[in-house]
């Protein structure tokens, strides 16, 4: 099943010219997103552990958009 998504130009252009000749653009996507597929890494965590990395992550996120607001105000 394939689904649509609306982007920007600019945001294609971008994509495109980082595809190789070999790829189609879902390829060049996935492997600019980098990772491995959701699919393959399902339920090699317990519910414990991936609640624990998701808190972290999100600590992780919080604590960057902090020091982003702080340099953001040294250059005010």
């Amino acid at each position: 099943m394939s689904k649509s998504v609306r982007i920007s130009e600019s945001l294609h252009e971008r994509i495109r010219a980082h595809k190789r000749d070999d790829e189609t653009m879902e390829e060049t996507i996935r492997r600019l997103i980098g990772g491995p597929d959701p699919e393959e890494v399902a339920g090699i965590f317990s519910s414990e552990t991936a609640d624990a990395i998701e808190e972290g992550l999100g600590r992780k996120h919080e604590t960057g958009v902090e020091r982003k607001a702080d340099l953001k105000e040294l250059f005010e």
